[in-house]
């Protein structure tokens, strides 16, 4: 029989969907358009930003997902059990799988149009002003929101935050950096980013309850 979640658990997911809408409702009408021109028009996409933004790409973080698993799963024929670590590197592996299943639906319903253009002259906020959300537009020239980068960053070390909190500090530097290095590139909104940290934190919660 299923147990009943906490009333406290449950105030805490009001209050973290709550923050979520209104910083991100924040960052649009206030930083985003604002931040994306100071950052193509001064900041200019230094290179210590795409090497962070490459070397912790998404499709690296996921190949090193799907390795994780990979050894967890070998383990697991040799042994029939897991000590607390490789738990660990279970659910810091199945965290970044959903944070990337999540990605990618969001940026489908969501349909938000990118800072700059990058993908066969996609309308963008830097080339000609269009700034804005079409819902279920699909197309590689409308996925802005929510940052994969952020929210595949995030979900590991939001795991490693709960099961390692002596290094709280380090897990936290790891997001914060490819943030830094997103919003220095003008690679992203600052509110795709905020969206990323929240969905990365959401996935690596719901993996903590699974493991």
């Amino acid at each position: 029989m299923a147990q009943p979640v906490p009333s406290r658990v449950g105030w805490q997911v009001v209050l973290a969907a709550l923050s979520c809408v209104l910083l991100i409702g924040l960052s649009i009408a206030f930083a985003d358009r604002p931040l994306s021109t100071y950052s193509h028009d001064v900041i200019r996409r230094p290179a210590w930003s795409t090497i962070v933004t490459g070397l912790m790409g998404p499709k690296n973080v996921l190949v090193l997902a799907l390795i994780g698993l990979l050894v967890v799963g070998v383990v697991y024929i040799r042994k029939r059990v897991l000590s607390q670590a490789w738990r660990t590197v279970l659910t810091v592996s199945i965290a970044i799988v959903f944070a990337t299943a999540a990605v990618i639906a969001l940026k489908f319903a969501f349909g938000r149009l990118w800072p700059e253009t990058w993908i066969e002259h996609n309308p963008s906020w830097i080339s000609n002003h269009q700034f804005g959300f079409r819902p279920f537009h699909g197309g590689a020239g409308y996925e802005s929101f929510p940052s994969g980068h952020t929210a595949r960053v995030t979900a590991p070390f939001a795991v490693l935050w709960q099961r390692l909190p002596r290094y709280r500090p380090l897990w936290a530097a790891f997001p914060l950096l490819m943030i830094a290095g997103l919003m220095a590139a003008d690679f992203h909104f600052l509110s795709d980013c905020i969206a990323g940290v929240y969905v990365g934190i959401a996935s690596a919660a719901v993996a903590l309850m699974l493991i």
